[in-house]
Order: C-alpha cells, then sequence, then structure tokens
C-alpha cells in the first residue's frame, strides 16, 4: 500500500530548517564572544606585557639619571680639583718670581733714592718712595725700564720738598712686572 503522509510535512521542515539556523546562529554567537574574548585577553596580554617593559625601562631609566647626576657631581668635583692644581702650579711657579722681583728692585735702586712702600695687583706694582732728588727718580725709571722683571715705568706723582736745608723728591711710580724668558732666567739665576 502506498503512503500517503497527511501531515504538515512543510511546516515540520521549516522548524527543523528554524532549529539548525538557530543552533548554528547560537554557535556562531558564542564562537563570535569566544574569538573576541580570546582577542581582548591577547590585546590584555601584549598590554600587560607592553606596560611591564615601561616600568622596567621607567626603573633603567630613573637609575641611569642618578648615574648622571653623580657623574655630573664627580665632574664638578674633578673641574674644582684641576682649578686647585692649576692655583697650585701658578703660586709654585711664581714663588721664584717673587724672589726675584725683590731682588730686581733691591738691584734696580740707585744711591740716593729711598723706597717707603710697594704694593703689587697682579702683575702691576706701585712704588713709592724720596729721592735726594728728580734726576735720581729718573736713573731709577731707566733701570726699571733696562730690568728683566720689571717694565714699563710710569711716574705718577714727583714733589719736591725741602727741610732743614735739605731737599727731597717724593715719587710715586707705577711699574709692571715681567718674566724674562727661560733662556734669559736660566743664564741670570
Amino acid at each position: 500500500m502506498a503512503h500517503i503522509n497527511l501531515l504538515p510535512w512543510r511546516e515540520e521542515l521549516r522548524k527543523q530548517k528554524q532549529q539548525q539556523f538557530a543552533v548554528v546562529s547560537a554557535g556562531s554567537a558564542i564562537l563570535g564572544a569566544l574569538l573576541v574574548l580570546l582577542a581582548h585577553m591577547q590585546i590584555g596580554g601584549l598590554i600587560e606585557n607592553q606596560n611591564q617593559r615601561n616600568q622596567f625601562l621607567q626603573k633603567e631609566i630613573a637609575q641611569l639619571d642618578k648615574k648622571i647626576e653623580k657623574i655630573k657631581e664627580l665632574e664638578k668635583t674633578k673641574a674644582a680639583l684641576l682649578a686647585r692644581m692649576d692655583i697650585i702650579q701658578q703660586l709654585q711657579s711664581s714663588r721664584p718670581q717673587s724672589v726675584h722681583l725683590m731682588d730686581e728692585l733691591v738691584t734696580t735702586l740707585p744711591d740716593g733714592v729711598y723706597l717707603e712702600s710697594i704694593s703689587q695687583k697682579g702683575g702691576a706694582l706701585t712704588l713709592a718712595g724720596v729721592a735726594q732728588s728728580n734726576a735720581r727718580v729718573s736713573a731709577y725709571m731707566r733701570n726699571i725700564d733696562n730690568s728683566e722683571w720689571l717694565t714699563k715705568p710710569q711716574l705718577d706723582v714727583i714733589e719736591t720738598k725741602e727741610d732743614d736745608k735739605r731737599r727731597t723728591a717724593e715719587f710715586v711710580l707705577r711699574a709692571s712686572q715681567a718674566t724674562p724668558s727661560q733662556e734669559d732666567a736660566g743664564e741670570q739665576g
């Protein structure tokens, strides 16, 4: 006998297809949500990893900044020590110059001229004294001009005074301290 199906088969097929569609849609939605969650976790992990790297770099930068500060302090200390060493070397090299200067002041001083004060600022000397005459002051200036350790004599003041039948010339002159070349100093010293 022939089978005749009087049930509404189309409706059943439609329900089946709707169920399949619902299952596939739910599966796709779950799969999509899982993919989004997985991507979110992956990106979150990458961000966390990058944050850790950034923190590490910031710590290293902070340590390097401290080291740079220490280096700057050491460079300042080094510069100060070098400046002190230069000053000490200048003082050591100028020590014999002071002796030569005093010796030269004595050897250039002609008879009849007496120094009352000597002042020095850097290489500039101010000499104040008394002479028996203006000619003696001129002779003193010529001697200074011919000296190896003194140069550029310049007369600032000269006053002639008389007391007890004695005539004197009070003077103030300036000169510069010179440093002769090593050959000249070696020959003289």
